[in-house]
């Protein structure tokens, strides 16, 4: 395992895209020491900012430290462990291919950004734009699981592809935004405009206070689907807590955009269903 402890004290941002535990398996300690990050728009070696120490071989990297001014981290991965002890910057596991993050506090923005596969998994809150495209781009994540135990910003899977992204808590305002495919859950409370734009794709929004659906959604039938605890089973085996009363639940089922596609589904627990 590969030990970085972040021993930096600035406000200007740290950015360190590209380090990754397939990049770094078979390099010596001195060449990642070596690594060139940007402090602002200066590159420096990782090991002004890190202190390393153990063996990159694994593919598992552990970062300990006020991580909430690095960004990028795990950006590009394609396999491996990264596990970070605490909360972390904007952009963490963007475009990932393959491999496991776990955040065991806080990320900000982006995170997952237009990833393709692997799992993120981050314990605490997240920000804005989580599983989203950047600004110009077609299409977001197109598969992979990020979980988030707590609460999520807005636009969260921002013209979705493919892929699951589940928040234990809140989630803010148009999430699922031009969602293309792919799965969302919201165990908590949700902003407004969920699903504005959507062509195809699974909202499900299972908290308490439904929001108001857009005119642009058709109300579809109650039942009990059965794609429902099949999404709760596979949320479970990846670690992540789920109310068990959902099992038994029947929902209200809602299609549209109809201003798009139209064939996007939002799933509202019946008993809470306005």
């Amino acid at each position: 395992m590969l030990r970085l402890t972040y021993r930096g004290e600035t406000a200007v941002p740290v950015e360190i895209e590209g380090f990754t535990p397939d990049w770094a398996c078979d390099k010596s300690l001195t060449e990642i020491e070596q690594f060139q990050i940007f402090h602002g728009n200066q590159k420096l070696p990782l090991a002004e900012m890190f202190t390393i120490a153990g063996d990159a071989s694994d593919k598992r990297f552990e970062y300990e430290g006020n991580l909430a001014g690095v960004h990028w981290i795990g950006a590009h991965m394609a396999s491996g462990e990264i596990y970070i002890q605490g909360s972390v910057g904007r952009h963490v596991g963007s475009d990932m291919n393959g491999g496991k993050i776990v955040v065991e506090g806080n990320a900000n923005g982006w995170v997952g950004a237009e990833m393709r596969r692997g799992l993120i998994h981050v314990k605490g809150n997240a920000g804005h734009l989580t599983g989203a495209a950047y600004r110009g781009s077609v299409k977001g994540m197109t598969g992979g699981t990020i979980l988030v135990n707590g609460n999520a910003g807005n636009e969260i899977g921002l013209t979705m592809r493919r892929g699951m992204i589940a928040i234990g808590g809140m989630a803010g305002d148009v999430l699922g935004f031009n969602m293309i495919a792919g799965t969302i859950l919201v165990f908590g409370e949700c902003g407004i405009r969920p699903g504005a734009g959507m062509r195809r794709g699974t909202l499900g929004i299972f908290g308490p206070n439904p929001p108001q659906l857009l005119p642009s959604f058709r109300y579809g039938s109650t039942y009990r689907p059965q794609v429902v605890p099949l999404m709760l089973r596979t949320l479970i085996s990846k670690g992540f807590q789920v109310d068990e009363t959902l099992f038994e639940s029947d929902f209200d089922l809602y299609h549209g955009d109809l201003v798009s596609v139209g064939r996007g589904e939002i799933l509202f627990r019946h008993s809470m269903a306005s």
